[in-house]
């Protein structure tokens, strides 16, 4: 018994259509997957721009005291947020600056690992020294200078480097996506004078 020649039209466009999407979802899934990450990559960016922005806040109003350092590294915690990872930091940078914010020799360099106690008795950060060629005293934040051939205050950076980790499975998509990206992000200000 044949079908009706109208039953038939609609099977054969029933196919059609599951073959048109087998062909498609996977570029729709693509670029759903590439939306949500660049929202997470573009979070975790702008969480760090801020993060060395308020660090930088702190390194200012804290100049030369004992701890400085400390509080430089409680704003970066405080201020990374959800959904990006306190834990993908990987090294924070606390330098003396141009006037222009390029990073000059002096600075230290604290990595994500181990925990250094706070002189100021409010605890401990997560964090170690690997280099501290800026020591918190030898920060001038006096308006007429600190010695010879200083003739204002310092201007003094904060910078972050994040390691981010892909959230979605677009790199197993995309094999040429690596394991991840690192953003380096850094602020400088002016040091707040003591007149």
């Amino acid at each position: 018994m044949a079908l009706p020649l109208r039953r038939r039209r609609n099977d054969r466009s029933r196919g059609q259509s599951l073959a048109e999407f087998a062909l498609v979802f996977p570029f729709f899934l693509v670029i759903l997957f590439g939306v949500i990450e660049f929202a997470f990559v573009f979070n975790a960016y702008l969480s760090i721009d801020f993060a060395t922005r308020d660090a930088a806040l702190a390194a200012v109003e804290a100049g030369n005291e004992t701890g400085a350092d400390c509080s430089i590294l409680r704003a970066v915690e405080r201020s990374i947020a959800a959904p990006a990872d306190k834990g993908s930091i990987t090294q924070v940078r606390i330098f003396k600056a141009s006037t222009t914010g390029a990073m000059l020799a002096p600075k230290n360099v604290y990595t994500r690992t181990g925990s250094t106690p706070c002189q100021d008795g409010l605890g401990s950060v997560p964090y170690s020294a690997s280099s501290t060629t800026y020591p918190e005293s030898s920060r001038c934040n006096v308006l007429a200078g600190c010695g010879p051939g200083s003739l204002t205050v310092d201007t003094i950076g904060v910078e972050i480097t994040y390691t981010y980790t892909w959230k979605t499975p677009l790199a197993r998509l995309l094999p040429t996506a690596g394991p991840g990206y690192t953003m380096i992000k850094a602020n400088a200000m002016r040091m707040e004078p003591v007149l």
